[in-house]
């Protein structure tokens, strides 16, 4: 696949990037696919001088060798640096495909980054990805925590990542490639309906589009109303923890209502790295309120550990 030679793309051709305005140098994680190589191409026309290209590839499929000719002839063309970082993202026995690739990508991400002193990384997620995250929760029953979907930016392993596209359509990303004359390449997993993402993509978002063409933006209002209930609870649950301890109190436990003691335990679970399913944190919200005596005893299976008695207090255990 041939790179353009048309004349380079000016800021005016892309959907704006006011959300990088105030970030120094950084990283934009380019896949190859339409939508990082427009996040490149919109970003190397508006700050030349402070965007590097980071290509991890996971040697899962036949066209990674595609997808990094890519990337390292469209640097070439723009004279941007880029490091290519190649991951082993094989899955573990009861782990998704999905979740090991995306987990060994930040891991690579931001070992790169900040090997070469760069601690803010752009992606390219767009309006249509907000949406099928947000579907994705809905159809597994998730929190808020789920119904929040992408946060615009976040932190991990020591980096900043922005999201600044989360608001714009896929098409829109697209299309300005087409009139810019630039290439991409098309990742052929995104067309096996296989996976729950891509029936989405392929099947929904049309009717959605049809029926509710503002949907973009009202379900990202939504999801933003989400974010912001979930901080609400946050700061609610640190409040709690410091009433009940962690490891908490169960009788001081007890003095919350249900839905309190639900917030707070799930805080302290994910400190643990621990999440409990609906069904079990109602097991285990029975018997904090069926501990009355000395002798009760506490053991709850939680995610891939225990949740336990221990005297006053109660502790987990990851396997």
């Amino acid at each position: 696949m041939v790179v353009s030679t048309t004349p380079k793309p000016t800021p005016a051709d892309f959907p704006a990037l006011d959300g990088l305005a105030s970030v120094g140098s950084f990283a934009v994680a380019l896949s190859g696919g339409a939508d990082s190589t427009a996040l490149l191409l919109a970003s190397a026309a508006r700050w030349p001088d402070r965007v590097r290209a980071i290509h991890i590839n996971h040697g899962l499929q036949t066209a990674a060798a595609e997808f990094e000719a890519h990337c390292v002839r469209l640097c070439d063309s723009l004279q941007l640096p880029l490091w290519v970082v190649n991951v082993d993202a094989r899955h573990q026995s009861g782990q998704s495909p999905e979740d090991a690739a995306r987990q060994a990508r930040y891991q690579a991400l931001s070992e790169c980054a900040l090997a070469h002193g760069l601690t803010h990384i752009a992606l390219a997620q767009h309006a249509d990805d907000q949406v099928e995250t947000l579907l994705l929760a809905l159809s597994r029953g998730a929190g808020l925590p789920g119904l929040a979907a992408m946060p615009a930016q976040f932190e991990r392993l020591g980096v900043t990542y922005h999201r600044p596209w989360l608001q714009v359509p896929g098409q829109a990303l697209r299309d300005a490639l087409v009139r810019v004359g630039q290439t991409w390449v098309q990742d052929p997993t995104n067309e096996d309906t296989q996976f729950t993402r891509n029936r989405i993509r392929a099947e929904v978002l049309p009717v959605l589009d049809k029926a509710f063409p503002s949907f973009r933006q009202t379900f990202a209002r939504s999801a933003a109303h989400a974010a912001q209930a979930q901080t609400l609870l946050q700061e609610l649950a640190e409040q709690d923890a410091q009433q009940v301890g962690l490891p908490p109190n169960i009788q001081q436990l007890q003095q919350l209502s249900p839905a309190r003691q639900t917030n707070v335990l799930r805080h302290w679970l994910a400190q643990a790295h621990m999440q409990a399913s609906a069904a079990q944190m109602q097991a285990l919200l029975v018997q904090v309120q069926a501990c009355t005596t000395r002798g009760h005893r506490i053991d709850i299976k939680v995610g891939r550990g225990f949740v336990r008695r221990d005297g006053a207090v109660l502790r987990c255990y990851n396997l």
